[in-house]
Parts: structure tokens; sequence; C-alpha cells
């Protein structure tokens, strides 16, 4: 789209509001102006999303996580984590039909940039990192992990990431899989 995205992330609102496409909606990006946009980004219970000000007046916006493009670099979007006690729980939720792969391989990055993690589940009240109806809680032992050299980072919304070791988290640093049940 030829949209210029700096190695932290962030790009114009102006440039991405002069777009020529849609909202999910169906309305133009045209339509909206940059206070909307700075509305949205504060309402969104997720906060998948940054802005910022710099001192020209230009406002940017960027995706806290979830990225696929080699410009965004990960210690310019990320914070590292120093210390497994910095995160008591680190968990990556999935669906059954995912797990049988991930079973034999480990959990990949596929066309990410990072392995997602939450800090815990959703109906304890973390809002970003996992979706609600998960099947299967691959619970990360963290710690080893990071022994054996393994980088983790924290998103601005609190999304533990990692780029694993060649894009992958080996089955080796599993600690537990939890099945989630549903009642009915």
């Amino acid at each position: 789209m030829d949209l210029k995205i700096r190695s932290d992330g962030y790009c114009n609102i102006k440039d991405l509001l002069e777009l020529d496409v849609k909202a999910s909606d169906g309305i133009p990006l045209a339509s909206f102006t940059v206070a909307d946009v700075i509305n949205m980004v504060a309402c969104d219970p997720k906060q998948r999303f940054s802005t910022i000000e710099e001192d020209d007046g230009q406002v940017y916006i960027r995706a806290n996580q979830g990225h696929t493009m080699d410009v965004v670099q990960t210690t310019e979007l990320l914070r590292e984590i120093k210390s497994a006690d910095e995160v008591p729980v680190c968990v990556h939720g999935t669906f059954r039909n995912n797990f049988r792969g991930i079973r034999k391989t480990g959990l990949k990055r596929m066309k990410r940039n990072h392995i997602h993690f939450a800090t815990g589940l959703p109906q304890d009240g973390v809002i970003s990192g996992m979706r609600s109806n998960c099947e299967v809680l691959i619970y990360l032992d963290l710690a080893k992990a990071m022994k054996d050299g393994m980088k983790f980072f924290m998103s601005e919304n609190g999304v533990v990431l990692t780029e694993g070791f060649d894009g992958v988290v080996p089955r080796e640093y599993f600690e537990k899989i939890v099945y989630v049940t549903t009642e009915e």
C-alpha cells in the first residue's frame, strides 16, 4: 500500500487515512479524522494499538503486536523481559485442531514476527494475548527457555512475545498442557 512504516512500527495517521481503502464496516478511511482514530485507539478494550504525537505535531499509530513486516524491529517495538519473575504466568492459547501439529513441531511464529503468549487467562481479567474461546492452553516454562537463551519481550498492552529459536518454541519448553472443557 506504499504506507511508510517506521522501524518502531509507527506510521503517520494522516498517511493511513489517505489510503483508498475501507474500514471493516465499509466506510472509507478518508471519512475519519485523526481525532476519530485517536478515540478508537483509546476505546479499544484490548489496547491493540498505540498512538504518539511527535514534536512537529504529527500523530502516529502502530499495532502493539502481530506484525509480519521485517521493517518493524523487535527492540524498537517491545520491552525486553529480563527475568522470568516478571511474568509469573506465560500461556499460549490455541485450538485442538492446531494442537495436533504443535505437539509434533512446537509453537511456530508462522507468518508473524513473534509467537504470542498471555500473562493469564481471559476469565482472570487478562485482556490481550489470547482468544477467550481457546480449547488448549500451553503453559511455558519461561525460566527454562530464558536460561537456554530464548529472548522474550512485552508489548505495550501486556502480551509476551518471542521469536523462539529460528521461529519455533520447541515442545521441551512446554511446562504443561491444559485442555479446556466447555460445560453445556
